[in-house]
């Protein structure tokens, strides 16, 4: 009788250890595959940029931050136009990638009475930083400060003809 129970314990067991062993782990689930952006893309993007502003005879600075508005290239043209222009350009990037659209859009509700707007600490509320979208995810922003809103706009979008879709 005890080796027919045991018998019984031993088939159930193994019947119990079968079926777990069959039960995907959750540690086999897969994770996401995430764009990121390299610095040899964002060499590419302030090199586009640059060539941009010299031919519009311009010097400044150009910022290219990642997803979380961290930097990973900023570059001060010889000459650049203000001093300011090497906090500014990153700052610009931060906000358009963390923001997740042009930093533009911050500066356009402040001038249309988001006045609350201003109180975003750490944002740069101007014109000049954009977001790098590729297959609908901004996956890093680039930012310009040169001498107008309208040519950091410009350079910062000649920056995004570099990247890659």
């Amino acid at each position: 009788m005890r080796n027919e129970f045991t018998m019984r314990i031993a088939i159930v067991c193994g019947l119990v250890f079968g079926a777990v062993a069959l039960i995907q782990p959750a540690a086999a689930a897969t994770f996401a595959e995430k764009k990121v952006l390299t610095l040899e893309i964002a060499r590419k993007i302030v090199a586009a940029a640059e060539a941009e502003a010299a031919r519009n005879h311009l010097a400044g600075v150009v910022a290219v931050v990642d997803d979380g508005g961290w930097p990973i290239l900023i570059e001060r043209m010889d000459h650049a136009a203000y001093l300011a222009s090497v906090e500014l350009a990153p700052g610009k990037a931060r906000t358009a990638a963390l923001f997740k659209k042009p930093s533009q859009a911050l500066e356009d509700a402040i001038n249309h009475g988001r006045v609350a707007a201003v109180t975003a600490q750490g944002f740069t509320e101007m014109q000049g930083g954009l977001p790098i979208i590729v297959d609908g995810e901004v996956i890093g922003a680039v930012g310009a400060s040169f001498d107008t809103p309208e040519h950091d706009v410009q350079i910062a979008q000649a920056g995004l003809t570099a990247v890659p879709h």
